[in-house]
């Protein structure tokens, strides 16, 4: 019994999608749920599972395809059959390899290996270099060949193109080397195309500005290096950076609901809710996944939701309701070692939050020079609808709640003033 799997939609909006590659090869034997394919749409990566046990038949190629279109049969008579080894790099267009064995010599030492380096020398180049470390390490040219782990056709290319052009090389090292101009041309992924396309309208629709401040890091950094052991026993997750931002920025969210808002039309959108976008670098691009209700959420939570998120984003297996919305976004460059950028506007939102390194500087305390670990923190906002005084005023309250968190419990405000009451 032929089984067909179709193409699966990412949205309702999206008719047509990119095949990127087959996990698979026709003819393979797979099981139930077993993964066989990743299409990739403009909001997200998604994986085709094997709806039954059996044979692979493989309909079309990678590439472009549409939505619910068949891309390949199982043939359930195979069911229950030995699984073929399968590879995460195997195309459909890609042929079989074979392997060729080489007989190895049986007699080590560095006598014999010189005899049998004499003996082919003449059919196999061997560079001085190493030369010098087979004899180094005892290895002659027979280990070399079958430690390769296959021929490709680019090297019987790249041997074909040889022979027919041979280059005179030099081994002198002060001699001049040619080095061959090229050019790679990848084709743009429909993530990479979409992300293009809202930064793009962030910046011609946006009046985006930039406010900075620096935050004094030694607090957080002594709760972490105190608290680090027994927290990650209690929720079997670290405790991080993020935490400590998100927190802060719910509650300057709340003193500053403007930086929450966006513009609809000619209205302003304010929600009663917080949720957080925490943007994530993936081998696909940049994605931002979203911490619903954030304003909920304790440390712990915080940083065990933002874990499941990150690691689904880098697998390239989050849905695309984990992408959408989002109220305010927080990234992090500093995980790079970006000292200071303007971070830009995650579209419709209004704010976005940056973070940076965090380096030792000499700064002023109480009249007396210390070296304090900092960190320069952005604000990029739309001025439409936020003004400069409370982009100032909330970058201000990141500023002191992170530098004394104690102030976290009380909303932001000072926890002597609500005790004696001010």
């Amino acid at each position: 019994m032929l089984v067909d799997v179709r193409i699966p939609s990412p949205g309702e909006s999206i008719s047509e999608v990119e095949l990127t590659r087959w996990l698979v090869s026709d003819g393979d034997i797979v099981e139930k749920d077993q993964e066989i394919a990743e299409v990739e749409s403009e909001k997200a990566t998604l994986p085709i599972i094997a709806p039954e046990a059996g044979k692979i038949v493989l309909v079309v190629s990678a590439g472009m395809v549409k939505v619910n279109e068949v891309c390949c049969k199982i043939d359930t008579s195979f069911a229950g059959k030995t699984p073929m080894v399968m590879s995460s790099n195997n195309n459909d267009s890609q042929p079989k390899v074979e392997v060729v064995e080489t007989p190895k010599a049986s007699v080590p030492g560095k006598a014999v290996f010189q005899t049998h380096e004499d003996e082919i020398t003449d059919r196999i180049k061997v560079t001085p270099l190493a030369r010098e470390l087979m004899r180094e390490y005892n290895i002659n040219i027979d280990d070399v060949l079958n430690g390769l782990r296959r021929i490709t056709a680019d090297d019987v290319q790249m041997v074909k193109d040889t022979l027919n052009n041979p280059v005179v090389t030099s081994e002198k090292p002060n001699e001049a080397q040619t080095w061959e101009r090229s050019e790679e041309r990848t084709r743009m992924s429909q993530l990479r195309k979409k992300v293009s396309e809202r930064l793009v309208t962030a910046k011609n629709t946006t009046a985006m500005l930039t406010t900075f401040n620096e935050v004094d890091m030694s607090r957080v950094q002594e709760i972490r290096a105190k608290y680090q052991t027994e927290f990650q026993q209690k929720y079997g997750v670290k405790l991080g950076l993020m935490s400590f931002f998100v927190r802060a920025a719910v509650e300057a969210l709340r003193l500053h609901p403007m930086t929450n808002s966006m513009i609809d039309g000619e209205d302003i959108v304010t929600p009663s809710y917080i949720d957080m976008g925490i943007a994530v670098q993936t081998p696909k691009g940049l994605m931002v996944p979203v911490l619903r209700n954030a304003q909920t959420m304790n440390f712990a939570e915080i940083e065990k939701e933002i874990l499941r998120l990150a690691t689904k984003a880098r697998e390239g297996r989050i849905t695309l309701e984990e992408l959408s919305g989002g109220t305010f976004t927080i990234t992090n460059g500093g995980i790079f070692g970006s000292m200071l950028s303007t971070p830009i506007l995650n579209y419709p939102q209004s704010a976005i939050l940056g973070m940076h390194n965090i380096v030792d500087r000499p700064v002023a305390v109480n009249g007396k020079v210390e070296i304090r670990p900092i960190m320069y923190v952005a604000l990029s906002y739309d001025h439409r609808i936020i003004d400069g005084k409370d982009s100032a005023a909330f970058l201000m309250d990141i500023k002191r709640m992170i530098e004394n968190p104690e102030k976290l419990l009380f909303g932001g405000d000072d926890p002597i003033r609500k005790l004696i009451g001010l």
